[in-house]
C-alpha cells in the first residue's frame, strides 16, 4: 500500500469515528477535510449551532434544515485562518448535488467517500468539475 492510500484510509477512518458524533437517527455522517497531510476542519450532520440536537421529525424524515457533514465542515473552515483550496474532504457518504456545489466552489481537489448516497448527480457534478474521486468502502461492512 503507497502512502497516500495508506493516509486515505487512516482519514476515511476518523472521519467514521467523528460520524459518531451526529445525532441523526436515521444516518450519520462525518466529514474531515485535510490539507497538507493536516486536519483543517471537520464536521457531521446536524442541527444548526443553537438548535435542538433532534434531526428527524415525527414521521422520522429529516428536518429541512438539518446540515450535511460536508456544509458543516465547509462553513467551519471558512470562518477560520484556513483555505479549502487544493484541499481533500474525506466523507463517510458520497455528496449530494448541493454539498456537490459547495466543494466544487470552495476549491477541494479530490474526495474520498465511503459510502454510495441513493442519488449520484452530486458525485457526477464533482466528476463533471474535474475533481478526483475515490470510492473507499467500508472494510468492516463487508
Amino acid at each position: 500500500m503507497d502512502k497516500k492510500t495508506k493516509y486515505d484510509h487512516l482519514y476515511m477512518r476518523m472521519a467514521r469515528v467523528w460520524a459518531e458524533n451526529s445525532y441523526c437517527v436515521r444516518r450519520q455522517v462525518g466529514a474531515l477535510l485535510v490539507k497538507n497531510q493536516m486536519i483543517i476542519s471537520d464536521g457531521f450532520n446536524g442541527t444548526p449551532s443553537g438548535f435542538e440536537n433532534v434531526c428527524e421529525d415525527e414521521n422520522n424524515a429529516s428536518k429541512p434544515y438539518v446540515l450535511h457533514a460536508e456544509a458543516n465542515a465547509l462553513t467551519k473552515v471558512a470562518r477560520s485562518n484556513n483555505s479549502s483550496d487544493g484541499a481533500t474532504l474525506y466523507v463517510t457518504a458520497s455528496p449530494c448535488i448541493e454539498c456537490a456545489k459547495l466543494i466544487i466552489q470552495s476549491g477541494i481537489k479530490r474526495v474520498v467517500y465511503g459510502e454510495m448516497y441513493r442519488l449520484t448527480d452530486g458525485l457526477d457534478l464533482l466528476s463533471r468539475a474535474g475533481i478526483e474521486l475515490v470510492y473507499m468502502p467500508d472494510e468492516e461492512k463487508k
